[in-house]
C-alpha cells in the first residue's frame, strides 16, 4: 500500500513539475512575462515543497536542508553587498521579497539545486568527497546556462553585463562546501524528482538562449 502511495505521489509531482515549468515558458513566450515572471518564487518554492513531500523522513529533511539554504543566503549576501565570492550584481525585481538585497527565495533555489545535483551524483559515485565534487560541478554548468538568461528575465544583473570567472569559481567552491555538509547528513534521495526538476529548470532556461 506504501508502495502505491508513493508512486502516486510522485506521478503527481512529476505532473506539477512539468505543468508549471510548461505554462511558464508558453506564457512568457506569448508576452505574458509580466504576470508569469514574478510568480517565480511560488514555482520554487513548489518544487520544494515536492521534494519534501517525496522525502521517507520529512522532518529530517526540511531540517538539513536549511544547510545549503543557509550558505546560500549568507555568500549571496557577501556577494551582493561587498561583492565578494561571486563579483559585483544586483538582484532585478521578479524573485520577490529581499533581505539586504537578497530575494529569500534565493536560499531556497541553493537548497535545491544542492538536493537534486547530490542525488544526481550519489549515483554516480557514493564517496562523499567525488559526489560532492561531481555535484558542485552540476551545478556550475547549470548556473553558467542560467546567468546567459538571468538579466533579460530581471533576476539578476552583474556588472558589466556579464558574469566574470569569479562567479563559476564562487559557485564551485561555495557549492563543494554545501554539499559536503549536506551529504555527510542526508544519505536518502529521491532521484525521479531531482531529475525532472533539475531538468526542467534547465529546459526552462535554455528556451531563452535562443529566443
Amino acid at each position: 500500500m506504501n508502495s502505491i502511495k508513493s508512486k502516486v505521489r510522485l506521478i503527481i509531482s512529476v505532473t506539477i513539475i512539468w505543468l508549471f515549468n510548461i505554462s511558464g515558458i508558453v506564457g512568457i513566450l506569448m508576452g505574458y512575462e509580466d504576470w508569469f515572471l514574478p510568480l517565480t518564487p511560488l514555482n520554487l518554492l513548489i518544487y520544494l515543497v515536492l521534494i519534501i513531500w517525496n522525502s521517507q523522513d520529512m522532518i529530517r529533511l526540511l531540517f538539513f536542508l536549511m544547510i545549503p539554504f543557509c550558505i546560500g543566503m549568507i555568500t549571496e549576501l557577501l556577494g551582493v553587498q561587498y561583492n565578494l565570492i561571486f563579483g559585483s550584481y544586483d538582484y532585478g525585481e521578479n524573485l520577490g521579497y529581499k533581505v539586504w538585497g537578497v530575494p529569500w527565495i534565493i536560499g531556497v533555489n541553493w537548497a535545491l539545486l544542492v538536493y537534486c545535483t547530490a542525488a544526481i551524483s550519489q549515483k554516480f559515485c557514493d564517496n562523499i568527497w567525488i559526489s560532492s565534487c561531481i555535484a558542485a560541478l552540476l551545478m556550475v554548468g547549470l548556473d553558467f546556462i542560467i546567468e546567459i538568461s538571468a538579466p533579460r528575465l530581471d533576476f539578476w544583473e552583474f556588472e558589466g553585463g556579464n558574469a566574470p570567472l569569479q562567479n563559476y569559481i564562487g559557485w564551485l567552491g561555495t557549492g563543494y562546501i554545501a554539499q559536503i555538509f549536506f551529504q555527510k547528513k542526508i544519505k536518502a534521495f529521491c532521484l525521479t524528482i531531482s531529475l525532472h526538476i533539475f531538468i526542467a529548470i534547465l529546459v526552462f532556461f535554455t528556451v531563452f538562449l535562443f529566443i
